[in-house]
């Protein structure tokens, strides 16, 4: 992934974000968010904003989506998802814009946030009686870094070695994803030699097991670029696990059309976008999460 420069890019992002605001024609309302602080790291406060459907179409635990904002790893917020939370929140999910520790390019790298997607994870599963979720129907989504680190808490999950609950996702939504970071320049800057890109790579640690995934890929990205993504997705085919990937013609990262710039400004193409929004919908209907 390339370094993305300036605070502008945040807001940048931001704008992007706010053009998910494709919200399902539902008779259901969404309620919160509702913020629980799932863990404290170094007195930092790392926060899960949950999202509810009002009326829940069920009685019982809801399936749940964790959504994982962009951002290079470096920059971003949990309000950058809450448009997409709300989204799923009115299919009838429960919603999770999760926050994770940003790299200051020291001491905190890719590796705190992978760790903190899993520690939110787990957090998810032990407090599902309270949350009223059901832990054999959770998500995990993100775009670009967020997609990362969605990915990872499924090929990372370190569970069994630490006898902790689960910290794999059930089903994995990838937009624009990072999973193939071996020559990636900016992830070996963050890491700082505590790692090399390889280890965090998605693609190269795939294995049989891991839960069924949907891609949603410009043809034309030029920050996480197709071949890396559809390596990663054949090497889900090949053991055995389920990879969908669409791949939409002329647009690049986030959906940026071909001619403009797609590692700066975010212009998704918003035909482009609708659609990746209902993919994902029948993705999660196709799995038994929603109906």
């Amino acid at each position: 992934m390339k370094k993305i420069y300036s605070g502008l890019f945040a807001g940048i992002i931001a704008l992007f974000i706010q053009t998910q605001a494709i919200i399902a024609q539902d008779s259901l309302r969404v309620e919160g968010p509702k913020v629980f602080v799932y863990s404290t790291m170094d007195g930092k406060e790392l926060k899960a904003h949950v999202f509810r459907p009002v009326p829940a179409k069920s009685a019982g635990p809801l399936p749940t989506i964790v959504i994982f904002h962009g951002g290079g790893w470096a920059i971003g917020e949990p309000e950058w998802a809450y448009d997409r939370a709300r989204h799923f929140a009115s299919l009838g999910m429960a919603a999770v814009a999760a926050q994770y520790r940003l790299s200051d390019q020291k001491s905190i790298t890719p590796l705190e946030a992978m760790a903190d997607a899993r520690t939110v994870i787990r957090w998810m599963r032990k407090n599902a009686a309270m949350l009223n979720i059901d832990c054999s129907r959770i998500v995990a989504d993100g775009w670009s870094a967020g997609a990362h680190l969605a990915a990872s808490a499924a090929v990372f999950d370190d569970s069994v070695s630490h006898l902790a609950a689960s910290a794999s996702p059930n089903a994995l939504i990838l937009v624009s994803p990072a999973v193939y970071l071996e020559s990636d320049g900016w992830v070996k800057k963050l890491l700082g030699g505590r790692a090399d890109g390889s280890s965090i790579s998605p693609a190269s640690h795939v294995r049989k097991g891991l839960p069924p995934t949907l891609i949603l890929e410009g043809s034309e990205d030029t920050v996480t670029p197709l071949k890396g993504v559809r390596l990663f997705c054949d090497r889900m085919k090949e053991a055995g696990n389920r990879c969908d990937l669409t791949v939409y013609p002329k647009v690049g990262h986030l959906f940026t059309p071909k001619g403009i710039p797609d590692d700066g400004w975010p212009q998704p193409d918003p035909v482009i976008q609708a659609d990746a929004v209902k993919k994902a919908d029948e993705f999660l209907r196709s799995i038994g999460f929603i109906k």
